[in-house]
């Protein structure tokens, strides 16, 4: 039986990016380590385009978790930050809780490391309380593909919907003449092929 395309809409969307931490990073093996940083910040420029409201989280910092990434902290300064004590999971700690409850938004945006643990976790923590989850895949990493595919299976099947931060992005801005620069700077910033796109383009606009 088909679900309903429950669709993101900047209005109800909050994004949750949970221990995006200097030592988790360091186990990432599912994906090359240029490109996720890439596309984790991807996801970041995103949350700030569309004013999605942000919530940072990490885990056990004093330990080898290690410390937030610090470009995530210094593009969000005001954003809260709950820096949990011990709690594996996000949605154990009650400062995380109410600080998403206190945006007010029902359709969560989740990426973390690692995949299977610090985003599944609170993922499906959510779906419970009846929140709508879409998990940003390529800014969530883990060990290996089997790990990744194990929790992806387990979130989708939980009702999370598995997404890519290009196809948030498209999906949140719906029609491109809501803005053809703003976006598609962001996108060349990120995907070298689209600067090159974009350049076309510019260049063609400009010679009209």
């Amino acid at each position: 039986m088909a679900k309903t395309y429950k669709r993101l809409d900047k209005d109800q969307a909050a994004v949750l990016l949970v221990d995006h931490q200097a030592g988790l990073l360091s186990l990432v093996r599912d994906i090359d380590p240029d490109k996720f940083k890439n596309n984790v910040l991807a996801l970041a420029d995103l949350a700030k385009y569309f004013k999605l409201p942000t919530v940072l989280t990490t885990s056990f910092e004093d330990g080898p978790n290690g410390p937030i990434v610090p470009e995530l902290k210094e593009m969000f300064p005001d954003a809260p930050f709950i820096p949990r004590p011990g709690q594996i999971n996000a949605w154990d700690n009650e400062d995380f809780v109410k600080a998403i409850k206190a945006t007010g938004k029902k359709q969560l945006i989740i990426a973390g490391v690692v995949t299977e643990v610090c985003v599944a976790f609170p993922a499906m923590s959510a779906l419970e309380e009846g929140f709508d989850v879409f998990v940003v895949t390529d800014a969530s990493g883990t060990f290996n593909e089997i790990t990744r595919h194990s929790a992806w299976d387990r979130m989708s099947q939980a009702g999370a919907q598995l997404m890519t931060w290009f196809g948030l992005a498209c999906e949140l801005h719906r029609d491109w003449r809501n803005d053809v620069e703003g976006l598609g700077t962001l996108f060349s910033n990120h995907i070298p092929d689209y600067r090159n796109l974009i350049t076309s383009y510019t260049t063609t606009k400009a010679s009209r």
